[in-house]
């Protein structure tokens, strides 16, 4: 990509507050990050920091640049990241491809789900479980995710939307992640499937996993958010408690429409 559409909106004139020299990263950092999907500006000059086993609301309009943030993050080749850094456990994520970054536990949990075609339940997990698994064998999934548990013989695409968001979810914590990343993971579930679902990320939360949720479902989102961050236009313009947001009517209605 050139760098015609940088030039034209200098970055230093989008840069969020950074770290100060010599400063050690959070458990999680962004750091100024920028991000372009072809010549569109998306990102620009998001930095937020989280501590490890928080769980952050990332909200937003549609259009604000929640799910660009996350595969940033995830470091997915699409968007691309042109500035900034992002740090998780003290390793530097934004010098690592997509792989790279997963391998030091780094899980996204698309919308779209990515359940593997002609691979049960079980067959999902085992492909993504390490092994030796550290902390969540497949044993232990099923504790958590008892429906999975009866279909494990099941292929994977045949489950509902719930269900195959439970698989999703199970299967990026097999993997013994250190940070989750959920792509609107309420998206098309019945009323009485999302707090079924809502159960579970509690469950995670209360096992330290850090996660950042995106959701437009912001009320659900905040119910079990920590922090929220919302995104307007590419930029963070609130940082701050899930709670302060429940309270703040004007807030959610300028940012959220709710």
């Amino acid at each position: 990509m050139s760098n015609t559409i940088i030039d034209e909106i200098p970055i230093k004139d989008k840069v969020a507050p950074v770290r100060n020299e010599g400063s050690d990263p959070a458990f999680f950092s962004c750091w100024d990050i920028h991000s372009y999907y072809g010549e569109s500006y998306i990102v620009q000059g998001v930095s937020f920091d989280i501590r490890e086993g928080e769980v952050v609301a990332l909200l937003g309009r549609n259009g604000a640049g929640k799910t660009s943030t996350l595969r940033s993050i995830a470091r997915l080749d699409d968007p691309q990241v042109t500035h900034g850094e992002i740090w998780l456990d003290h390793q530097p994520l934004h010098t690592m491809k997509s792989y790279d970054a997963a391998q030091q536990g780094v899980a996204l949990v698309p919308e779209d789900r990515r359940i593997i075609q002609g691979l049960s339940v079980e067959e999902n997990l085992q492909l993504a479980q390490i092994a030796p698994p550290i902390g969540w064998s497949i044993e232990r999934i099923y504790e958590h995710f008892p429906r999975l548990a009866e279909r494990r013989n099941q292929m994977g695409t045949t489950l509902s939307g719930g269900e195959q968001q439970m698989l999703a979810v199970a299967r990026a914590l097999a993997r013994d992640i250190k940070l989750l990343l959920l792509d609107e993971p309420y998206e098309g579930l019945a009323p009485v499937i999302v707090h079924e679902i809502e159960s579970i990320v509690d469950s995670i939360k209360k096992h330290g996993i850090t996660t950042i949720i995106v959701e437009q479902n912001a009320v659900a989102a905040l119910r079990l958010a920590d922090r929220a961050l919302i995104l307007d236009m590419g930029n963070i313009v609130f940082d701050g408690t899930a709670q302060e947001v429940l309270d703040n009517e004007e807030l959610r209605h300028e940012y959220l429409a709710i």
